[in-house]
């Protein structure tokens, strides 16, 4: 019986998911299950979506859906509602369900590389869906954390607010969660005070393509520890493919 997966955003060319899945499907053996990229205009081109492919059983969502996607969800898991975004949406007789996969997958890696001594803290650039799988994970972590945005209404400062303090000298954890510097736009980068950067700074840059953003690139030259999503994927893949499975 075919099975469809797939990944919706507003751009999704750039995505690694349909060759991870169409790898493992390969490798298990499953011979009809498919996995696709649909590039959506608008979040609610989702029901046309769903209409148009009876067979789909599996959606990863990325920007800018994981917050707009909910209000068209039956049931959300409860770490889903505690975050307010979902990645994952599971369809079972046409019904969807959401889930995230985002935040347990960043603490895990997160874990495992920063070393977190006493006296951490973080400053998160964005607000999406992304920076709030994050903020749940460092949250879980103890580790306290400001958050950047264009916009004040959402965040501890606005990005030209941040350039007037030390707020990043005094961190020693930043992480990306814009799609700054996303191929195919890989020239782009947050606008920080990169030289407050220094050797004692850990940078996670949530993007994966390309491996080494300019965000990495800038974070390298002031000897500062780095590290791009692929894990993250890797792991938020495979927890995926368990609640698909489920």
């Amino acid at each position: 019986m075919e099975k469809k997966f797939g990944l919706i955003g507003s751009t999704v060319s750039h995505s690694f998911s349909k060759n991870y899945f169409d790898e493992k499907f390969f490798r298990e053996g499953l011979r009809d299950y498919h996995y696709d990229l649909y590039e959506l205009k608008h979040i609610d081109d989702l029901k046309q979506l769903i209409k148009d492919n009876p067979d789909m059983c599996g959606l990863n969502v990325t920007i800018p859906y994981k917050e707009k996607v909910v209000p068209m969800l039956k049931e959300i898991d409860e770490a889903a509602k505690k975050i307010g975004a979902v990645n994952v949406i599971k369809i079972k007789e046409g019904v969807l369900y959401g889930y995230n996969t985002d935040s347990i997958a960043f603490k895990e890696t997160l874990s495992k590389w920063f070393p977190n001594p006493k006296g951490s803290s973080a400053i998160i650039l964005g607000t999406g869906g992304s920076s709030k799988a994050v903020q749940q994970a460092l949250r879980e972590l103890n580790i306290p954390f400001k958050l950047v945005s264009r916009e004040k209404v959402k965040a501890d400062f606005t990005y030209e607010e941040l350039k007037n303090t030390e707020e990043i000298s005094a961190c020693n954890l930043v992480i990306n969660t814009t799609p700054l510097g996303m191929s195919p736009k890989t020239t782009e980068y947050p606008s920080i005070k990169y030289e407050q950067l220094t050797p004692n700074h850990f940078v996670y840059d949530l993007i994966y393509n390309p491996a080494r953003t300019q965000f990495i690139q800038k974070a390298e030259m002031r000897g500062a520890t780095f590290k791009n999503g692929l894990e993250m994927l890797h792991i938020q893949a495979e927890k995926a493919w368990a609640i698909w499975n489920n």
